[in-house]
């Protein structure tokens, strides 16, 4: 359920980010809910490989390098879904910051008490 929640949250930052931002577009909600889904598999399969591929330019850079990465993954879901698009790279740089900052403050709204 929790897996669920995550999901649908994810796919409520990305509709709303796509709104905001002037280089994003993504075709409604289910669009939205596609573009959450291939970004969580990509972020599952892709990235670590990125990250253990780049790991001398991300010391060099102290972590900065993932930025690029996580804008990296961005594009790659633009390629891959025909509902959703990005402009350019920094647009996708921009979306992966302002994504990741919503998402925290959406998980923290949303957040299940432990018992």
């Amino acid at each position: 359920m929790n897996l669920i929640i995550r999901l649908l949250l994810n796919a409520l930052a990305v509709f709303i980010l796509a709104y905001v931002l002037d280089g994003v577009t993504v075709n409604g909600y289910i669009g939205a809910l596609i573009v959450a889904i291939v970004l969580g598999v990509l972020n599952l399969l892709v990235k670590p490989l990125l990250i253990l591929l780049t790991l001398p330019v991300t010391i060099m850079t102290l972590g900065l390098f993932l930025l690029v990465i996580n804008a990296l993954i961005i594009l790659l879901a633009d390629k891959l879904i025909d509902g959703f698009a990005v402009s350019s790279f920094w647009t996708a740089l921009l979306f992966s910051v302002l994504l990741c900052i919503l998402q925290s403050v959406l998980y923290s709204i949303f957040k299940e008490k432990k018992k």
